[in-house]
């Protein structure tokens, strides 16, 4: 699709910058992506955010998002991309933002820059600064296998990193932990390996450009925030310089 160019108008003093944060399922991108949010007033998009935004808005592309969803498919890249290029094109965006599962693909990465390059952040064209939070795989099954939480007081608790003082039981009521199907081993063993599937072109994408910035997800979450809010001032630094 044709990208439009946009054109935000912020202090000039202020420096914007585009996020993009990779990593597995159970890597800790949600964690990191609040406290980006809250370290630099910058939204926190997701596809899924903007697809259930047009279709509770019911937009045009809300509704043909919506039939194809209805009938199980993904929805493809020529109705997701228009409105994620709305929803960069708004003015919460002007300081920068961060995508939290977008692109996906390489494709939609390619399309993301031609977007980018024809926007002005601050009076300046900026690159995104891509941050991949890489866990090993068996400390994600720990993760995400090990989760339980509890249907009285959705207490979240894990059984090998944060267990309950009792076994299986919550701390705050006493009742039963129970583990979603969706995290059972089978199945978090396949959505790891369709991960990288999917990703590892993505990562390659983004390496060969010399963005990606690399992060030891199994660092206590403090140190993941640190050594990531250092690569995005990093990257503002060097735009900044006109180095990017």
């Amino acid at each position: 699709m044709a990208v439009n160019a946009v054109s935000y108008r912020i202090p000039r003093n202020d420096v914007a910058v585009p996020v993009i944060l990779l990593g597995a399922p159970g890597a800790g991108k949600g964690t990191q992506a609040k406290r980006i949010a809250a370290r630099y007033g910058i939204p926190q998009i997701s596809t899924g955010d903007i697809l259930r935004e047009n279709i509770v808005r019911n937009t045009e592309l809300g509704q043909k998002a919506r039939s194809v969803m209805e009938r199980g498919e993904l929805v493809p890249d020529d109705l997701v991309l228009p409105m994620v290029a709305d929803r960069l094109s708004q003015l919460d965006c002007a300081q920068g933002f961060i995508l939290d599962g977008f692109p996906r693909t390489v494709r939609q990465a390619e399309w993301l820059d031609e977007f980018l390059r024809n926007c002005s952040l601050g009076g300046q064209t900026i690159p995104p600064v891509v941050v991949s939070i890489n866990v090993g795989y068996n400390q994600l099954l720990q993760r995400l296998t090990g989760r339980r939480s509890c249907p009285v007081d959705q207490k979240i608790y894990n059984i090998y990193l944060q267990p309950p003082k009792s076994d299986c039981v919550c701390d705050l009521c006493g009742t039963q932990l129970v583990q979603r199907k969706d995290d059972r081993e089978e199945v978090i063993a396949e959505r790891l390996q369709s991960y990288q599937r999917q990703t590892l072109p993505l990562v390659e994408y983004y390496r060969r450009q010399g963005r990606l910035r690399e992060i030891n997800g199994e660092l206590a979450a403090d140190q993941v925030a640190a050594e990531t809010f250092a690569a995005i001032q990093e990257s503002a630094a060097s735009a900044a310089a006109g180095g990017a």
